[in-house]
């Protein structure tokens, strides 16, 4: 009787945990080898096999605990506890390795309902695998010494890191976030091939959360801006799953890292700053002013219109790969169509050519066609491959000094730039250039470095192409014997076919590259020129 018995509440169990495992709730693996007086109400401490001993079903109850599903097969600690430092601190963590399986206790109930809430819009991904997180029906987890060693230790170091750099504090706000950080980030944008706009950072941000105010400019030749959200934890997840993303296919990287500001005081609603939260702003000035006192330069004229779109099908609002490194990924975010014909004026007629204005346009894209107005010499239609291109130059460009003038550069009305009839005199002819099928432009072939090596005109040149044969001084007497004054000069150390050159300023650096562009230095090899962001 005694055996049959045995064998009967074996069955049961099996049972019982078979009505349990369904994919909505907890899948819970019942102990058999519990003790026949434990409460059905207490957590047992995890086993050897990582199998927590609980005779309750699931419940969405708010709890401290929660219950993660579907991780990868290898995932690690790191991964797991990734999801859910953005939110606070966590106390403890177990992983069930066979089951694919974690449970988290937060800190604070508060941390909990926050990170559910969160995820419950926003689903989570590790290595593109959907994660589903739960409440767990238990208040608290218990674990022993012996069991899940990898995991404490772990959270261990996670935890002594964060009270080493004085970012992690529980229980601030009755929340148990991470205070220490501000809502307020800084992103600065890198290989920026195409422009990125106020409108383009809000559409992505607002994903991770509400974005109250936004400031973009340029500082030390970089387009940046600071963001913020109307609270710390959505910028901690924001930073978590964007850094090191790019906005379009391999260009315009995002670099996040918190502001020391705890928020920004924008006075201007406009193409450069913008407060949601306050649509009564004036227009005000080109350069807006942030919250500590210093004008920020403006981006150029350039700027796409509200109306940009993503492509369909993606979500955005997961987390892309590991939180802790994410992947260089496309968000897809569509450029919009507009016109590729730019219109540039206040050039010097004595000095300019069609061919000049190809060579200091093409480093920003592929020009098709340069006009010089007949009529109007200080005025010149430069065509672009597509819409694209023509707001990067015109990003770049606009308010340069080009031959002792300071150009700028618009968007033209006209779609394309016509060529002279047959009957035009030889002025007018020579006036307008077709460069559609010319060897020179940078970014015909897909995947091209050239796409990762686009900066703002600045003093310093990058010089590639260079024969073996060439040394530094014929490099030098190269530049010097054309005029322009080099103030240092650098090889690449892993690479001695590039090099770096600094000359007197940016205006001789901009007609430095437009003279010796294409330089021929031996019998097949010609040089080439870019800007570069670096310095000697």
């Amino acid at each position: 009787m005694i055996e049959e018995a045995r064998a009967l509440r074996q069955l049961f169990l099996l049972f019982v945990t078979f009505l349990l495992a369904d994919h909505g709730r907890e899948t819970w693996t019942l102990c058999v080898s519990c003790s026949a007086n434990m409460s059905t109400d207490d957590l047992s401490a995890v086993d050897g096999s990582d199998r927590p001993c609980v005779s309750e079903r699931a419940q969405s109850v708010p709890s401290r605990v929660l219950h993660l599903r579907h991780l990868p097969v290898d995932i690690s600690e790191q991964e797991v506890l990734a999801l859910a430092l953005p939110f606070g601190r966590v106390s403890k963590l177990i992983t069930l390795r066979t089951k694919n399986q974690a449970f988290l206790e937060m800190a604070s109930e508060e941390a909990a309902v926050t990170m559910v809430n969160y995820y419950t819009s926003a689903t989570p991904t590790v290595r593109n695998q959907p994660i589903f997180i739960q409440y767990s029906n238990h208040r608290e987890l218990k674990t022993d010494n012996l069991t899940n060693q990898r995991a404490q230790a772990a959270l261990q170091a996670i935890n002594a890191a964060a009270v080493h750099s004085g970012n992690m504090v529980a229980g601030v706000d009755g929340r148990g976030l991470v205070p220490g950080q501000s809502p307020v980030l800084r992103i600065i944008v890198e290989n920026l091939f195409y422009p990125v706009t106020l409108e383009v950072l809000q559409q992505i941000f607002s994903k991770f959360g509400s974005v109250l105010k936004i400031i973009t400019f340029t500082r030390n030749n970089q387009f940046q801006a600071l963001l913020q959200f109307s609270d710390a934890v959505h910028a901690q997840h924001a930073k978590a799953s964007l850094d090191g993303q790019n906005i379009y296919n391999s260009c315009c990287t995002l670099r996040i890292d918190f502001s020391k500001l705890s928020a920004l005081n924008v006075k201007y609603n406009n193409d450069k700053s913008r407060d949601f939260t306050r649509a009564d702003l004036p227009t005000g000035e080109l350069e807006p002013t942030a919250a500590f006192g210093v004008a920020l330069p403006h981006y150029g004229a350039a700027a796409f219109p509200p109306t940009f779109h993503q492509h369909t099908g993606l979500s955005m609002s997961g987390i892309p790969g590991s939180m802790v490194s994410p992947p260089r990924v496309s968000l897809h975010v569509a450029p919009p169509a507009i016109h590729s014909v730019l219109l540039v004026s206040n050039l010097n007629p004595e000095s300019v050519s069609p061919h000049c204005l190809f060579i200091l346009f093409g480093v920003y894209g592929d020009v098709q066609r340069v006009k010089i107005l007949f009529n109007k010499k200080e005025n010149a239609l430069v065509q672009m491959s597509d819409g694209t291109q023509a707001q990067l130059a015109m990003s770049h460009l606009n308010g340069q000094r080009l031959h002792g003038n300071v150009i700028r550069v618009t968007l033209s009305k006209h779609p394309v730039v016509q060529l002279p009839r047959g009957g035009a005199g030889q002025e007018e002819q020579t006036l307008t250039r077709d460069f559609a099928g010319s060897a020179l432009h940078r970014f015909k072939k897909p995947g091209s470095k050239n796409f990762n090596n686009i900066f703002p005109p600045s003093a310093t040149l990058h010089l590639s192409n260079i024969p073996s044969s060439v040394s530094e001084d014929v490099l030098k007497d190269l530049f010097s014997s054309s005029g322009f004054t080099v103030k240092a000069f650098k090889f690449f150390q892993k690479d001695r076919k590039m090099a770096l050159m600094q000359l007197a300023s940016v205006e001789e650096a901009i007609e430095a590259l437009i003279a010796l562009h294409d330089h021929q230095l031996d019998h097949n090899q010609h040089l080439r020129v870019s800007f570069s962001k670096s310095t000697i």
